[in-house]
Parts: C-alpha cells; sequence; structure tokens
C-alpha cells in the first residue's frame, strides 16, 4: 500500500464521519442489506477515487452531489468514465432530491440492480 492509498483511506474516514444530511439519508436505507438484500458500503475507495455507495455484488456506484458538483462537471465526467471502463454504472442525485424525494431515489437505484 503506497502513501497515497493512506491518505485515501484517512480521507473516507473522515469523509464517513461528515455526510452530508442527504447521504446520511441515503445511507439510512442502504445500510444493513435494506435494498433488497444487497450489500452497500459507503465512502468506499475504488482505484484513486472514493465513491459515496457501492454495490459491488452489481458493480453499482451511487453518488450524492452536492452544489460542488455542478461547477466540477469535467473533473466528475472523467471519474464516471474511469468507473465504467472498471465496469462500474455510476447514478448521480443531487442532494436536494435525496432530501426530497428519498422514495424516487430509491425507485431508481432498485431498478439498477
Amino acid at each position: 500500500m503506497g502513501e497515497g492509498d493512506v491518505n485515501l483511506t484517512e480521507t473516507a474516514r473522515t469523509l464517513r464521519r461528515n455526510s452530508t444530511d442527504a447521504e446520511s439519508l441515503l445511507w439510512k436505507h442502504l445500510r444493513a442489506r435494506q435494498m433488497d438484500g444487497f450489500k452497500f458500503r459507503r465512502q468506499e475507495q475504488i482505484g484513486r477515487f472514493i465513491v459515496d455507495f457501492v454495490c459491488y455484488d452489481k458493480k453499482l456506484i451511487v453518488e450524492a452531489d452536492g452544489g460542488q458538483h455542478a461547477t466540477e462537471q469535467k473533473k466528475d465526467e472523467e471519474r464516471t468514465c474511469w468507473l465504467n471502463a472498471q465496469g462500474f454504472r455510476v447514478v448521480r442525485f443531487w442532494n436536494n432530491e435525496i432530501l426530497t424525494n428519498i422514495e424516487g431515489v430509491l425507485d431508481v437505484v432498485r431498478a439498477h440492480l
């Protein structure tokens, strides 16, 4: 494990401790195999990235995006392309959508599973 891996591990731990309201709400519904028995992990390192939620069984990544992602579209596209090349599907939701329409968000996640 290289020095960069340690930094990402610490970053992932910090992100888990400091989840946004939207991430916390979504995790409440994804954790403990509540989503049709599928196991999700949160703030998981994949390559040089940390993803919000991942179901390895279905190679599905669920991202909760805040306002900062509107200005980081190119970076997000590159990240999604790399994750797709590794065999993952990435589904993104705006935090506001998660907070105001959690059932709709869960329906979309369920459809991708």
